[in-house]
């Protein structure tokens, strides 16, 4: 099966032919496949906002193509338009970007302009917020007088409602405790498996992508610098920490074990630390 999105020698400038003028992105090129789950991590400027806004359209490259079914997103302005409905843009913070006097009427704001009848518009609203735990009770509610982490899922909500086929989300849990946080993890995975949606998360949190994620891109002043699973990635920590980038707490910890000379593997979640603890305790051979 083709890939749902390809990303090839996408390069793009800002301020082009004045004194501001400078690279955001250079030459980069990926695919992703329909129903992954993909980590986007690099350092503030490295290029990670800038790339997620070309994939849906909002941002026109200098050069190089996104392709979504195999078809230029820039083909015609029909297809461009059809294209920010099927790849769903959670800008960071979303919640400062609620408007309406309801839950209901905010959620139902993207499949209104998509020109559904009323009784989809219904369903999608209702639907969408079942996947992020907003009640019908809520629905009637002012967005304003919900919590943060409640207005944040509103917000994902209403990009939900639209079913995107590509759901991409700039930092979706930044701010939150992490109660919150998992809370927005598990509604975003909850979404994924009933559409088999493909996910693009920016996130800043390593422990985070790195429990949920199935491949990570990692971004380095303007380019794409590595593109693997979780593991792959993480075992280059120190090129990671090299670009100014975090890595796992449980990463670290791991890593100064071997520096003691403790035998162990690499790990980046809190499950393989147990599992690789519980091996060094049995005395298994190193895997």
């Amino acid at each position: 099966m083709a890939p749902i999105l390809q990303v090839k020698n996408l390069h793009h400038r800002y301020s082009i032919g004045t004194p501001f003028e400078h690279v955001a992105l250079q030459d980069v090129s990926f695919s992703v496949e329909r129903g992954e789950f993909i980590g986007v991590i690099g350092h503030t400027g490295s290029g990670k906002s800038t790339l997620m806004q070309h994939l849906n359209g909002l941002l026109k490259p200098t050069s190089g193509e996104i392709l979504l079914d195999g078809k230029d997103i820039w083909s015609d302005k029909k297809f461009t338009r059809q294209c920010r409905f099927r790849v769903g843009l959670v800008f960071q913070y979303p919640e400062y970007q609620l408007f309406e006097e309801t839950v209901y009427k905010d959620i139902a704001f993207g499949p209104k302009n998509m020109g559904l009848p009323t009784e989809e518009i219904d369903r999608r609203v209702r639907e969408a917020a079942g996947f992020v735990g907003i009640t019908d009770a809520q629905l009637e509610m002012s967005p304003f007088d919900l919590s943060g982490g409640q207005k944040r899922r509103v917000a994902i909500a209403g990009v939900i409602a639209m079913e995107p086929e590509i759901l991409i989300l700039d930092e979706p849990t930044a701010g939150l405790d992490p109660e919150g946080r998992e809370e927005i993890l598990r509604n975003i995975e909850s979404y994924r498996r009933a559409k088999n949606a493909t996910i693009m998360m920016v996130s800043h949190a390593m422990a985070d992508v790195a429990k949920i994620a199935d491949r990570l891109l990692v971004m380095n002043q303007a380019t794409l610098a590595m593109d693997g699973k979780p593991m792959d990635v993480f075992s280059r920590s120190q090129e990671l920490l090299d670009m100014g980038l975090d890595i796992p707490e449980i990463t670290r910890l791991f890593l100064k074990l071997q520096e003691k000379g403790i035998p162990v593997n690499p790990v980046y979640t809190m499950q393989q630390a147990v599992a690789e603890l519980r091996r060094i305790r049995e005395g298994k051979s190193h895997a």
